[in-house]
């Protein structure tokens, strides 16, 4: 920003008195003092009023004589001489005739060719600035009268020349500072996200000067904070410096050949099916139809073996079904983003409908960004009625066809071979529509579909090619794995030398046994792969001691603050529907500009593995009411650092999280599970109520401990224990593997296989 003058600074310039400047400014209504700063429109009422109040005056008339030429003035010298000689013989003529003469009639002819005025009416420019003092006095002439007063010297006062000189100063002396200013440019590598610390070291800069900028930006930003290139660009602009990208190659990038392939290169590929749905609803009965009829066909020979998926030919062309064990392990491959399928078959029974787990299985394909194909199953046996399972998916977002929407539903029997055929013909059909291509001419790429470890074989995998093409004998890593195939099967036990895309084979020769869902290559170079995974887990361990990124609703106000999240995902479990459908209704109403709720599943029941998986995969909460987590759920949930909230009245919950997106949760207490009791056999005792025999499965029970009773996943009950007895001793305590006696206050509808909870709170500090 250019440095303002001030008045007193321009009083000493015009050699004025600055008071004379604030009354002429104050003549135009500004109000200044002389230690007021200038703005560019009041020099401009300044500036204006010294030019018009010192206007140049006119000097054409004294350079008429420079102006003519020399015929001109030589002819005028002339007549002037003549003029003054005739004026000089009539004066002696008058003085012999006794005449009384003027001062005037007896002039000398010089001196009257100099006392004549020459008046030149012609148009003229002229140049003053390039005519000096001296011209003027050599053109005048030394001893010309001018209007019979004595020839003075000119001075020539160019007031507005003046001004422009001032302003051009003013302006070389602001381009000075502006120079002066204006930090030296130099040459800057930033790669495409940088620490603000990193990015203050490399601009040679204090990390609190680039804080600053970015807040003028407005992003707050910590010195440990990611910034992408486009921002650090611009902070390094402003500092001066000339930005180029970093292109950051890792071992990884020179091992792994990731480049994208050009169309010509691309060719047709067979799709990659899911089959998902409620249980028993057909979805196995579905998925061995469809074998049985493939083989029955004489594709394959050999043996059939289960390798967790398989190929089928339809007219001709191949189809890949995934024989996952449900949504779950679906799920978990895409929470290590693992993109494999291409379609998904959901099986809805046409006698039951929408069943919770159905309802499960959409949510999973939905946030998986799936192709849903509906097969509704079982439509051979009595009460099956399709319509009505078509009205119930409407309810969940899916619109069949043929009532106006976009999603196929096809009527089959998968025990009768009803309209098997034209399922798969729909799902090729939109395997077509998706036109859906790859490589072959290029190493393997593709995802572990599931793995294990044989007694006899060693690390055995079944991995799913996805592009290239996979030989007998290559070198691949797989997440933290590494080995040389050594084997190849196919779904029917056949050795194969190599495998294209979408093709799922069971291989051997790897160094471990890899996780479902991580991402297999094919390398050269088996030294630098080893040095990779090498890399990887050490990166591994580095991350588990990490601070967690997974959203909880103490950290949610963070992840907002920072705009890591825009929709908080929430899996709503509950003991019945009503409450479900309620809490989906009141979440959907508090979200706000920065965050939008979003309930991607919800559900009766107890919480599960696979609500723990679906929270993994979508980063989600999970809301329980009135439900308590399996178990294993929780050691799920534990390991995943997924957040399980867990409430018995629904409107803490909705103040909970409206206080976790407003930066206010700061809850005090918090819930620790103590152990589990299994209920064996209940006893009725007279004046004491019902007592429970009873084995502690986990951890430990106390006396003083609060418990809740679950009967089936749903909390009956939640109070205090009135005994715990060992044999018919009272004891403060009893411990996992032992058997003891409990009673609890005011509830006697204790039943065999409860399980008691116990717990206490525990007092904390954020």
């Amino acid at each position: 920003m250019p440095e303002k003058i001030r008045a007193y600074e321009l009083s000493k310039d015009f050699k004025i008195p600055s008071k004379e400047i604030v009354e002429v400014l104050s003549k135009h209504g500004v109000t200044k003092n002389h230690m007021s700063a200038l703005t560019e429109p009041e020099l401009d009422i300044i500036f204006e009023y010294y030019t018009q109040t010192n206007a140049v005056p006119d000097f054409s008339y004294l350079f008429a004589r420079f102006n003519k030429s020399e015929e001109e003035l030589q002819a005028e010298a002339e007549a002037a001489f003549l003029h003054a000689e005739e004026m000089a013989k009539q004066a002696a003529k008058k003085k012999k005739d006794g005449e009384v003469i003027s001062e005037d009639e007896v002039a000398d002819p010089d001196d009257s060719a100099r006392k004549m005025r020459h008046v030149d009416t012609r148009q003229n420019v002229v140049e003053l600035d390039r005519i000096d003092n001296e011209e003027l006095e050599e053109l005048v002439g030394a001893n010309v009268k001018v209007d019979g007063a004595k020839k003075q010297k000119l001075k020539k006062v160019d007031k507005r020349a003046q001004f422009d000189k001032l302003k051009e100063d003013e302006a070389a002396r602001q381009a000075a500072r502006e120079a002066k200013k204006k930090p030296e440019k130099f040459e800057v590598l930033i790669p495409d996200e940088i620490t603000v610390a990193d990015l203050s070291e490399r601009l040679n800069k204090p990390s609190v000067e680039v804080i600053k900028s970015l807040m003028q930006l407005g992003i707050m930003a910590s010195v440990n904070q990611t910034i992408d290139f486009d921002t650090a660009s611009l902070i390094a602009e402003d500092f001066g410096g000339i930005v180029e990208r970093e292109i950051i190659v890792t071992e990884e990038d020179k091992l792994f050949n990731d480049v994208e392939d050009s169309e010509a290169d691309l060719e047709p590929r067979s799709p990659v099916v899911v089959v998902m749905g409620h249980v028993d609803h057909g979805k196995t009965s579905l998925l061995d139809t469809i074998r049985n009829a493939d083989v029955a066909e004489g594709e394959f020979g050999g043996i059939t073996q289960h390798i967790g998926a398989y190929r089928v030919s339809i007219h001709g062309k191949p189809i890949t079904f995934l024989d996952t064990p449900g949504h779950a392990a679906f799920t978990a491959m895409r929470a290590r983003g693992a993109l494999v399928t291409d379609i998904a078959i959901l099986v809805v029974a046409a006698d039951d409908g929408i069943m919770p787990q159905t309802v499960e299985a959409i949510n999973h394909a939905k946030a998986a960004e799936v192709a849903i194909i509906v097969a509704i199953n079982k439509i051979d046996k009595e009460g099956a009625n399709p319509d009505r399972v078509k009205q119930e998916l409407t309810e969940h977002g899916l619109v069949p066809e043929e009532w106006g929407g976009d999603t196929i539903c096809v009527e089959v029997s998968a025990k009768q071979n009803i309209n098997i055929d034209g399922l798969l013909e729909m799902v090729t059909l939109v395997a077509e529509m998706k036109e859906l291509k790859a490589n072959p001419n290029r190493p393997a790429k593709g995802t572990v579909i599931e793995a294990k470890l044989d007694k006899g074989r060693g690390p055995v995998a079944t991995v799913l090619v996805q592009n290239g093409t996979l030989n007998d004998g290559d070198i691949l890593v797989a997440g933290t794995t590494v080995g040389r195939v050594r084997a190849m099967m196919d779904d029917h036990g056949k050795k194969l030398k190599k495998a294209g895309p979408s093709v799922p084979v069971e291989i051997l020769g790897l160094s471990e046994v890899p996780e479902g869902g991580d991402t297999f290559y094919v390398v050269s170079d088996e030294r630098r792969a080893r040095a990779v995974v090498e890399a990887r887990k050490f990166k591994q361990k580095q991350e588990k001691h990490a601070a967690s990124t997974t959203v909880t609703l103490e950290n949610l106000f963070e992840h907002i603050e920072a705009g890591d999240i825009k929709d908080l995902n929430i899996i709503v479990k509950a003991d019945v529907q009503g409450s479900v459908e309620a809490v989906r209704e009141s979440l959907a109403k508090i979200g706000n500009e920065e965050v939008q709720v979003r309930v991607i599943h919800g559900g009766v029941g107890a919480v599960t593995d696979s609500d723990v998986m679906l929270a993994t995969a979508s980063n989600a909460i999970i809301v329980g009411f009135n439900v308590r987590p399996t178990a294993s759920a929780m050691d799920s949930a534990a390991r995943a650092e997924v957040d399980v909230r867990l409430y018995r009245v629904i409107y803490e919950a909705i103040e909970d999280i409206e206080a976790a997106m407003k930066g206010m949760l700061a809850p005090k207490f918090r819930e620790v599970i103590l152990g589990h009791v299994e209920i064996r056999e209940t006893y009725k005792v007279s004046g004491v109520g019902t007592i429970g025999g009873a084995h502690v499965t986990d951890g430990k029970i106390l006396r003083n401990s609060s418990v809740r009773v679950v009967r089936d996943g749903i909390v009956i009950h939640e109070g205090t224990l009135a005994s715990l007895k060992r044999f018919k001793d009272d004891v403060k305590e009893v411990a996992a593997g032992y058997d003891c006696g409990v009673s609890i206050e005011k509830f006697n509808d204790i039943k065999e296989l409860d399980v008691v909870e116990a717990y206490m709170m525990e007092e904390y500090r954020d």
